[in-house]
């Protein structure tokens, strides 16, 4: 299974400041679907559906924006994520 970036779906809506911050997740060729898909659904508390449509976004597209919202939620998320060694990146 590869990673990568191109939607974000799971938006956090708080209205404060600091938002417009994304996660993007990359392919990356070492982990598979289920992998992706458990610490996704993990991250970003989202259905597993919504993390089967990303993992194969990224796979198809090298990468996937997974989360949008404020700079401090993205950077837990990106943790998340990074716990089993998936490449993502925190971007404005």
């Amino acid at each position: 299974m590869s990673t990568g970036t191109s939607t974000v779906q799971d938006t956090d809506t708080s209205s404060g400041v600091g938002t417009g911050w994304r996660v993007v997740l990359f392919n990356c060729e070492c982990h598979t679907f289920d992998e992706v898909e458990r610490q996704l659904t993990k991250a970003v508390h989202c259905s597993l559906s919504q993390a089967r449509a990303w993992s194969w976004e990224v796979h198809s597209k090298g990468c996937a924006v997974v989360y949008t919202g404020a700079q401090e939620r993205c950077e837990a998320v990106a943790a998340v994520l990074e716990d089993i060694r998936l490449t993502v990146k925190v971007t404005q």
